[in-house]
C-alpha cells in the first residue's frame, strides 16, 4: 500500500510540472513556460521603412499618399515544428495591437518549448469567439475601453476593428477642412445571430528560406516580420484611393482584407 501510494505522489508532482503544457492531437499548448521568443513586426512600403505623416508613398494606380495611423491586431499565434508538431500559444496570452506609433508594440514577447520551427501562423484580427466572450474575458488590448481609446473598437458594431490605415492622398476628396485623407477600418467576424461580412484572416508564413527558429534556453531567438503597406492597394486587387477614400463596415472592405493578409513575409531570423 506504501509503494502505491508514493506512486500516486509522484504522477501528482508529475501532474503539476506538467500542468502548464498539454498535448492533444499533435497540437501543444503552453503557458507562462518555456524559452524566449520575440516576433518583431516591421511597417514598411515596398523597399522603404514606413514613417509616419512625412514619407509619401505611390499606389499601383498612380496615387501618391502618407500615412497618418497604421495599427492592427495580430491573434491566436502557432508555431510548427520542423518534425511538424504544432506549439499553440495559450489563447488567453495571444491577443496584440500592433502600433506603427508606438515602437513597443512592435515586439510580441512570447514563451515557447525548446524546438526548432518552420512555420509560423497567426490571424489578422480578432477571432469570433473572443468577440462574442463576455467582457471579463476580453482583457488588455481588448477591453473594450481600451480599444476604443485607441480606436480599434465600434461600440456601434459591438466589435473590433481588425486594421485601421488613415492617411492623405491627392487623390482623396476634400472634406469640409480642405484636407484630403483617406480611411480604411476593416472588421467583421461574420455576425452574432445572423451572417454578415468576415474579414478574419490567418497568415501562415514559410520560415525554412529566410532561417527557422531555433528557440533554446539562454537565447532569445528574434523573427522580423514586415507588413508591406503598398499590398494594401494592390495584393490581389487594385484598390483606389480616388475611387474608395474611405472603406469601414461595407462588402468592399473584404477586397481591402483580401489585400492586407498579403502584406506579410518573413524577412529575417536571429537565433
Amino acid at each position: 500500500m506504501k509503494i502505491l501510494s508514493h506512486f500516486l505522489l509522484i504522477a501528482i508532482i508529475a501532474c503539476g510540472f506538467l500542468g502548464a503544457s498539454t498535448k492533444d492531437g499533435g497540437v501543444t499548448s503552453l503557458s507562462k513556460t518555456g524559452v524566449d521568443l520575440i516576433i518583431k513586426f516591421d511597417n514598411v512600403a515596398g523597399d522603404q521603412d514606413l514613417v509616419l505623416n512625412t514619407k509619401t508613398y505611390t499606389n499601383a494606380s498612380g496615387e501618391s499618399f502618407s500615412i497618418s495611423q497604421l495599427q492592427y491586431f495580430v491573434s491566436n499565434i502557432k508555431l510548427q515544428r520542423t518534425d511538424g508538431v504544432e506549439f499553440t500559444v495559450n489563447q488567453d496570452d495571444s491577443y496584440f495591437l500592433v502600433q506603427e506609433s508606438n515602437p513597443s508594440t512592435q515586439l510580441i514577447k512570447l514563451k515557447v518549448p525548446v524546438a526548432d520551427y518552420r512555420k509560423l501562423t497567426f490571424v489578422l484580427g480578432v477571432d469570433s469567439l473572443r468577440n462574442t466572450m463576455n467582457i471579463s474575458r476580453r482583457t488588455g488590448v481588448l477591453d473594450p475601453a481600451s480599444s476604443m481609446d485607441n480606436g480599434m473598437y465600434w461600440s456601434w458594431n459591438s466589435g473590433y476593428i481588425f486594421f485601421k490605415a488613415e492617411g492623405e492622398s491627392p487623390a482623396a476628396p476634400a472634406d469640409p477642412t480642405g484636407n484630403r485623407r483617406f480611411r480604411y477600418h476593416i472588421g467583421g467576424f461574420g455576425g452574432y445571430s445572423a451572417p454578415t461580412i468576415n474579414n478574419i484572416k490567418t497568415i501562415t508564413l514559410d520560415l525554412e528560406k529566410s532561417g527557422i527558429i531555433k528557440a533554446r534556453k539562454n537565447r532569445k531567438a528574434t523573427i522580423t516580420i514586415t507588413a508591406d503597406i503598398i499590398k494594401l492597394f494592390d495584393a490581389t486587387q487594385a484598390v483606389s484611393i480616388a475611387a474608395h477614400p474611405s472603406v469601414m463596415f461595407s462588402e468592399y472592405s473584404v477586397n481591402i482584407a483580401n489585400n492586407y493578409q498579403h502584406m506579410f513575409a518573413h524577412q529575417l531570423t536571429e537565433n
